[in-house]
């Protein structure tokens, strides 16, 4: 059966919808993963996380049965990035699902450093600053990077706009500090059980960009996997360790599990 692009979930199913039917609303929570052939890479985990956005304003069974619903309608061939948000709305909080095509995706990545405010409006919350540091990204992107990258008030590097950042001091993989809020990675978990599986040591650390200068640096997400920074603009010379990008990503894509085969909840009406 298709499925429409966007289905909002209505008395027990998914009715398809169209963006123009849809009220200015707000984003409260939000979360997408990347489907290659009906697999994908920790799919519980992100579950955990949009459960955990969205508690206190959905009921833990219909949460439920969308979730399960939305996972059922995606196709089990092709590549796709689907995606759920629970919006705000007259009638209360809505939950909606997104089958989207996934975009292309790419090994490398040039960085830049945010300039200006925070524009993350909830820092640990997936979805509610998307339109901002989609802002915050495009602005990056005129300066000629692909990926805007978040300080905190110290100075120090958070996160990606819509990544994590990782980095390598020799054979130690190092994270941010626990103390800098930023988005649960899923695909940073994946990176770190990983490591934990191959007895690399972790060190989190607070660090300024210039402190990566020599450094190899990652930027992971659910869409690309893990990236290798290849440039920051106005910011460190980042280096590569030959083979170790192709290993890494070998060892996450075999981390992929088929998605679950039941049948959608989609509504004709």
């Amino acid at each position: 059966m298709t499925v429409a692009a966007i289905s909002r979930w209505q008395e027990d199913a998914l009715v398809p919808v169209e963006d123009c039917e849809l009220s200015p609303s707000e984003t409260l929570a939000a979360d997408s993963w990347l489907v290659v052939d009906g697999a994908v890479l920790a799919l519980e985990l992100h579950r955990s996380r949009f459960a955990a956005a969205v508690a206190g304003r959905v009921d833990e069974k219909p949460l439920s049965a969308f979730w399960d619903a939305a996972i059922a309608a995606i196709p089990r061939t092709g590549d796709w990035f689907p995606r759920v948000e629970l919006r705000s709305g007259a009638a209360g909080p809505a939950l909606l699902f997104r089958l989207r095509p996934a975009p292309q995706r790419h090994r490398s990545v040039r960085l830049a450093t945010h300039r200006g405010d925070d524009p993350r409006t909830a820092p640990g919350v997936k979805g509610p600053a998307t339109e901002a540091l989609a802002r915050a990204r495009t602005s990056a992107q005129e300066r000629g990077a692909d990926e805007a990258v978040m300080l905190s008030p110290e100075g120090y590097v958070v996160e990606g706009a819509f990544s994590a950042l990782l980095w390598w001091r020799g054979g130690f993989l190092c994270v941010p500090s626990d103390d800098l809020i930023r988005v649960d990675s899923v695909t940073a978990r994946s990176v770190l059980a990983l490591a934990a599986a191959f007895g690399v040591d972790v060190h989190r650390e607070s660090v300024t960009p210039a402190e990566l200068d020599g450094l190899e640096v990652w930027s992971v997400s659910a869409l690309h996997g893990i990236r290798i920074v290849t440039g920051w603009v106005d910011g460190p010379l980042t280096a590569e360790e030959p083979g170790r990008l192709r290993d890494w990503v070998a060892r996450l894509e075999r981390l992929r599990k088929p998605l679950p085969a039941d049948d959608p909840v989609i509504s004709t009406h």
